[in-house]
């Protein structure tokens, strides 16, 4: 292992039990409000079924709650408790409703559940010195995903491979496989900068043929960057060289003025007495010679361009060149060693470029026969949909091959809940949610709502971009039309971008209708006004709503998460796991990875 640092205390299992425990206890009661449905908000009737308060209130204390974007200092549980409410939670919800009558303790309450506040994370920078140790990890940053990349994906990327790097040198290791692939960019650029043999595997054949078609150009893309940063470096020390010979050349001038000065004192005086100087005198060779530097310049010129090549060259991938002394060498072996830097960067470059593969992936996936030469590997995924994340785990802890594991999960409503829906036969064996044993045994559910909830962006709300609450009032609306007038209590279709493209509301719900296949010229467009007229006074209501949906997305992602890693502190093989925030959450929402490392064996 490269690094000499320990990695870094991460919470035992029973002090995660502990916070899953006080998490469960403010969900118990918070979940109604997650699970509710926008589309079936009026329908319902959910701000009476649910909340005790006026919208103006509610809204007000959130958005002031989220307004906070910095997240405070993790308090003692205790002491948050004290001040929120949390140890009697009749003092946010009523003991007989159920409703909220406590806006202030439950946006503190849900703040505090969050997991950039509740303790349990590992900064990620502190992962990072533990892991290089005292090596400096060599990332070539001039070499910028984002020119072949969206600025978020360039984010992550970047991010990630530094990360899966450095555990990759910790743990002796060279191989990767990235589970949920997709365009490649993880992989292509973990190979292509790092050096690492990644195999890709995808369960889309469309997903994977991109990715080779990809692959293509990011190799024909390094070879540009490598050529072009060579030529900018051999333009710069040209450049340096010819600001040099000026700078000589005038130094040469003034001082053979100088001496000249010098020397017509001296022959004056020499002049008196008769004598000359003769071509031996020291101030005529010291002209000579300073000429014959001048002279001398191009080549210089030359060996200073190949020999500043390498400092500056540290820009491309690691393994792209391999520097070769340069000191006194010929212009003939100049030329010799840049055809042979060619050659090591292109065979270089084909060796790193990864391979993608088209495998659906289950947690009883048989790596060996997807990949022949497997070895002992770290395995990843950027922002693996629903059951891919755990399984990724699962495989993780079944495989004596695969020494690490790093992996940010997405899509926590594609999950499959084990108690979600009890009254239906199911042969499935390994499901999403719960992994761990304490949530089976509590045999939690959140339900499909709430995890969709987990994927709103609080943080991104709490800078400015809000939901889209026009278009959720309209779908809310029309849901109503649906019911009053068609007689659909529960329509399974979906409307889609319809909003987006429609004038008025009026237009909006013509248009809604027609892709759900009602017919639209049974109502007039006076019963479609007053539905709008009726609503729009409180359209407030609906704001707040989802709001406090915002503010309980981090809630449930902890649970989410905090399950996955008790899953793995459970494992008896794990040296090592933890929860690592590793994304700006304003630019990748689903900023948190699971991180855990086996025993060495």
């Amino acid at each position: 292992m490269a690094a000499s640092c320990p990695l870094p205390v991460t919470p035992d299992l029973p002090t995660l039990r502990a916070k899953l425990q006080g998490l469960l206890r403010f969900l118990k009661d918070s979940l109604p409000i997650s699970n509710a449905h926008t589309v079936d908000f009026y329908t319902e009737s959910l701000w009476e079924q649910l909340i005790d308060l006026p919208p103006e209130t509610v809204l007000a204390a959130l958005k002031r709650s989220a307004a906070e974007a910095r997240p405070s200092e993790p308090r003692p549980l205790m002491e948050a408790e004290r001040e929120s409410g949390i140890s009697d939670l009749s003092k946010i919800f009523c003991g007989t409703s159920q409703k909220l009558v406590n806006v202030e303790g439950f946006a503190l309450a849900a703040k505090y559940y969050s997991l950039q506040n509740l303790g349990v994370c590992t900064p990620f920078e502190q992962l990072l010195v533990a892991l290089q140790g005292n090596q400096k990890q060599r990332t070539g940053e001039n070499v910028k995903p984002d020119e072949f990349m969206n600025m978020k994906k360039s984010h992550e990327v970047h991010t990630m491979s530094e990360l899966i790097s450095s555990i990759a040198d910790f743990c002796g290791i060279k191989q990767v496989i990235d589970l949920g692939s997709g365009k490649g960019y993880l992989s292509s650029f973990l190979s292509l900068k790092y050096g690492l043999k990644v195999y890709g595997i995808d369960s889309s054949h469309i997903n994977t043929h991109g990715a080779e078609e990809r692959n293509r150009k990011l190799k024909k893309h390094w070879r540009v960057y490598h050529t072009r940063s060579r030529l900018d470096v051999n333009g710069l020390a040209l450049k340096m060289a010819k600001e040099r010979k000026v700078q000589d050349e005038i130094k040469c001038k003034a001082d053979t003025e100088e001496e000249c000065n010098n020397s017509a004192i001296n022959q004056e005086e020499m002049s008196l007495s008769g004598v000359f100087p003769d071509i031996s005198d020291p101030v005529i060779y010291n002209i000579r010679k300073k000429k014959e530097n001048i002279h001398a310049q191009p080549q210089r010129e030359e060996n200073l361009c190949f020999e500043n090549v390498f400092p500056l060259i540290d820009f491309l991938p690691i393994n792209a060149v391999e520097p070769t002394s340069s000191s006194q060498i010929s212009s003939r072996e100049i030329s010799e060693a840049n055809k042979e830097r060619k050659k090591t960067t292109s065979k270089s470059s084909e060796s790193n470029i990864y391979s993608p593969l088209t495998s659906f992936i289950t947690a009883d996936s048989e790596l060996c026969d997807i990949i022949k030469d497997l070895e002992d590997c770290l395995m990843v995924g950027l922002h693996t949909c629903g059951d891919l994340a755990p399984n990724t785990l699962r495989i993780f802890t079944s495989k004596r091959e695969i020494k690490g594991v790093c992996s940010v999960g997405c899509c926590y409503h594609l999950l499959s809940e084990e108690f979600e829906n009890q009254h239906k036969e199911c042969t499935q064996e390994k499901w999403g949610f719960p992994m761990c044993h304490y949530l089976k045994e509590e045999r939690w559910c959140c339900g499909r709502n709430a995890r969709m909830s987990a994927c709103l962006a609080l943080e991104r709300v709490a800078v400015g971009h809000g939901l889209p609450a026009e278009s959720l009032f309209y779908r809310a609306v029309l849901q109503d039309i649906i019911k009053d007038c068609y007689g659909i209590t529960k329509c399974d279709r979906h409307v889609g971008k319809i909003y987006s493209k429609s004038s008025s509301f009026l237009d909006y719900v013509r248009k809604s209708l027609k892709k759900l296949g009602l017919d639209e010229s049974k109502l007039p467009e006076k019963i479609i006004m007053d539905y709008y007229k009726k609503y729009k006074p409180r359209m407030n209501e609906l704001e707040a709503f989802n709001m406090m949906k915002v503010v309980l997305a981090p809630c449930i992602e902890m649970l989410i998460l905090l399950d996955r890693l008790c899953y793995l502190k459970e494992q008896e093989d794990i040296a090592w796991s933890a929860l690592v925030k590793l994304f700006d959450p304003v630019t990748s929402p689903r900023c948190y990875a699971v991180i855990a490392l086996k025993k060495q064996q």
